[in-house]
């Protein structure tokens, strides 16, 4: 049976379309995407608590995939420090055919059996922790053996996947299926597919952090100050809650080093 993700495309002859029909055929199909991701909620529900859980208790969020999947899972991982001010080992993404994969495909690196565990062994994986596979057609060879290599040693698994009833959903304890059709132009996962997979990635790796106390009210009160207009924000921030004039406040948090320090420390005096 064909699976959804390599249906025909409903659109036909687009070397035909003028460049405003492409667009709008293409952002036609967008919008059909969070939609399909509010039909999962009731899986990714599951998955971002076991999460949140094995996190408070010490454990790391894991991503594994290939090709456009392992590139955002890769994102996702890479967003957490700056955005949260989490440790670089906390949430981590590894693809097929390793770094060099992140910027050029890797020749047949997805169709390995053994390798998404060996990458995942550098780590020292274990129970404690969570190993989300994702994979928009979910028959990635890198991705379903590297589940199954953890549910043998009892350790967490979750899957992103966009077909339903996928073999990597059967070696995942909380499968997310987002299924959004048949892509605009036939088989390209990258798009709707790829959207799909980062909204969801965004709502784990976020709910997870607000979870771990990493988000006050709703702002990013533990974010590195690793730019200008990051020392700006931050600064903002502290005005508002404490009261404080810009320049005051920018001092206590170069001071301080982070915003919630910088509350801490002034509200304490």
């Amino acid at each position: 049976m064909e699976s959804i993700t390599e249906a025909s495309s409903p659109y036909r002859h687009l070397e035909y379309m003028s460049i405003r029909e492409l667009l709008d055929n293409m952002n036609r199909e967008d919008q059909t995407v969070p939609l399909a991701v509010e039909k999962a909620i009731p899986q990714i529900e599951p998955l971002a608590t076991a999460i949140s859980g094995k996190m408070k208790e010490g454990g790391r969020l894991f991503y594994i995939g290939a090709g456009t999947s392992g590139r955002l899972g890769i994102l996702d991982a890479s967003e957490c420090p700056p955005t949260f001010g989490v440790p670089e080992d906390l949430v981590i993404g590894l693809i097929a055919g390793g770094e060099k994969a992140i910027r050029k495909a890797v020749e047949k690196a997805e169709d390995s059996t053994t390798q998404a565990w060996a990458d995942l062994s550098v780590y020292e994986v274990d129970a404690q922790d969570v190993v989300i596979g994702i994979a928009a057609s979910g028959t990635t060879p890198y991705v379903i053996h590297g589940l199954k290599a953890c549910q043998m040693r009892g350790i967490t698994t979750g899957c992103i996947t966009c077909n339903p009833g996928s073999p990597v959903a059967a070696y995942a304890d909380f499968p997310v299926e987002v299924v959004v059709g048949p892509e605009f132009v036939t088989g390209s996962t990258r798009m709707k597919a790829g959207t799909a997979q980062k909204l969801v990635l965004n709502m784990i790796s976020t709910s997870a952090m607000i979870q771990l106390g990493r988000v006050k009210d709703n702002k990013m009160v533990d974010m590195q100050l690793s730019n200008a207009k990051l020392v700006d924000r931050g600064a903002r921030m502290l005005m508002n809650a404490l009261s404080l004039d810009y320049e005051t406040a920018k001092a206590e948090l170069l001071k301080h080093g982070s915003v919630r320090k910088a509350m801490e420390a002034v509200e304490v005096k």
